[in-house]
């Protein structure tokens, strides 16, 4: 990657071992990456980042090769040293690259466990489920091409001795309406014959058969909009019945971090920072929600997950930090990121149907406006912010749409290679010297750098910014820069271009779940 290499002229240059940072400057005035590591130096040189800055500039452009690579490195503002690269570097790279993403191997193959959408199962996926599942799913393709061996897992509270499931039980028997909407009523319904043969006391055991059945809806949806699953993980089976609750409980038992008081048993979490200690085994002798999660977790790190990272709704906020003890507590020794997705509300969408009271599900808002146009729109704000979305927006056929139009670049890229004529001519792309043939390049040349910063800080938006502006870029260039003339040579550079272009932005759709139309 370019940026890399830019690091590392950087770090031979100022003679230090210091991180250094190398970002996009805000204006592309300036150049077309920059570093603050003048900054980081004065101190330790007892100099003005500005005068450190002109001589970095100075003596990174007295490098023979750094000549080559640059056009121009210059020290601007308070202590910035900018970096425009030379057309015959950037030329040379897209030559290199063939449009192909080199790899990225950011992730050395280590393992890494991304739970999301581990929604109750007690009814239909809401509008912020579909926020977590997309953003999770999305997530997992970068980790994948950030050189990660990804395991997308699904968790399903579905224990018998639950209380979600001790409620939505009565529920099917008749005894409680806690979980009664017109799609469970109907459910209950089309299983009247087999709830018959259940224990008519026995709301767990009834409680967990609708969970199942509702599980296999909810599951057979995730499939149809694309959101798949490598591994899945539930409570009653794989943790209660294997025993691993148990487990791990006489682990925690055995470390020292469990005590009894009032009939319950509790885990000392205020030793590591938590305001109150939890119930981990009730008084009734259920075993809590807590130890369920810790049992689950126990489980990724005897799998061997080198990185876990688990995407929590906003109603399970108060969960990150006992979660991040109970890590503590289990002696795990990888990354451990906990992601909380923020809350959605829908507007607009003229018939958009609101079938369970205020409640708007997600299978209404993307039949409304499509699988495509759902994934980049959630992905397109970050996790952590409460977004609003505009469902008349994501309908509109229009270069208003963002979704529309980055599909809409991608379908004219691919008709164009399908006019282009054949040939049999190397691409000689030194020919492409107009600014907007080489802005193109340089970002087409930045696919990886994405896909490395975001692996990083998990900031999905920065992908669906990237598409929309590569789009931008193109449409640019195709405006201004006529691809097929009687130019042979011209025509023949440029399709590589285009060519290069169009790999990238597949691929990016690719990462975001999303189609990439050749026709619209």
């Amino acid at each position: 990657m370019i940026r890399n290499e830019i690091k590392k002229i950087i770090q031979k240059a100022a003679k230090s071992k210091a991180e250094i940072r190398v970002e996009y400057p805000a204006n592309p005035a300036m150049g077309d990456y920059a570093t603050n590591i003048a900054f980081a130096l004065a101190k330790k040189e007892n100099k003005g980042p500005q005068e450190i800055a002109r001589m970095l500039a100075e003596k990174i452009l007295s490098d023979k090769n750094a000549k080559k690579m640059f056009e121009k490195v210059e020290a601007a503002g308070a202590g910035f040293v900018n970096f425009t690269m030379s057309a015959e570097f950037v030329q040379a790279q897209l030559k290199g690259a063939g449009g192909e993403t080199p790899h990225i191997n950011m992730g050395k193959g280590e393992r890494l466990n991304i739970e999301f959408l581990s929604a109750n199962p007690t009814g239909k996926f809401q509008v912020g489920n579909g926020r977590i599942g997309f953003y999770g799913d999305a997530l997992g393709n970068i980790f994948k091409l950030a050189g990660y061996k990804v395991t997308k897992e699904f968790y399903i509270n579905n224990a018998k001795n639950s209380n979600q499931i001790q409620e939505l039980g009565k529920t099917a028997l008749g005894e409680g309406e806690k979980y009664l909407t017109p799609y469970v009523e109907e459910k209950i319904k089309g299983l009247k014959e087999k709830m018959m043969r259940l224990d008519p006391v026995n709301f767990g055991e009834a409680g967990f058969f609708l969970a199942q059945e509702i599980q296999k809806d909810n599951r057979a949806f995730l499939e149809k909009i694309g959101i798949n699953y490598d591994a899945v993980t539930a409570e009653e089976e794989d943790l209660v019945k294997s025993g691993l609750i148990k487990k791990t409980l006489a682990l925690l038992k055995k470390k020292g971090f469990v005590y009894e008081k009032d009939g319950a048993q509790w885990l000392k979490t205020t030793e590591f920072g938590d305001d109150k200690d939890k119930v981990v085994v009730r008084s009734n002798g259920g075993h809590g929600y807590y130890l369920a999660d810790i049992a689950y977790h126990q489980n990724k790190i005897k799998r061997n997950f080198k990185v876990i990272i688990d995407i929590f709704g906003a109603d399970h906020q108060g969960h990150v930090g006992p979660m991040k003890v109970a890590m503590e507590i289990l002696g795990y020794r990888g990354k451990f990121d906990i992601l909380v997705s923020q809350l959605v509300q829908a507007k607009g969408g003229g018939k958009f149907s609101k079938r369970a009271g205020n409640i708007v599900l997600l299978e209404d808002l993307v039949g409304e406006v499509g699988v495509d146009a759902a994934r980049f729109f959630y992905l397109a704000k970050s996790l952590d912010t409460q977004m609003e979305f505009d469902m008349d927006l994501a309908k509109e056929q229009s270069a208003k749409n963002p979704v529309y139009y980055v599909q809409y670049a991608h379908a004219r890229m691919q008709s164009i290679l399908a006019k282009a004529p054949s040939s049999k001519k190397s691409t000689n792309y030194k020919l492409l010297n107009h600014p907007l043939e080489l802005n193109l390049i340089k970002y087409v040349l930045r696919w990886p750098e994405v896909v490395e910063d975001t692996a990083k800080d998990y900031q999905l938006q920065r992908v669906t910014g990237y598409a929309y502006d590569l789009a931008t870029v193109f449409n640019q260039f195709y405006r201004d820069c006529k691809v097929i003339s009687d130019d042979e040579n011209m025509t023949e550079a440029r399709l590589g271009l285009v060519w290069a272009t169009q790999k990238i932005l597949h691929e990016v759709l690719g990462a975001l779940g999303i189609s990439a139309p050749d026709k619209m």
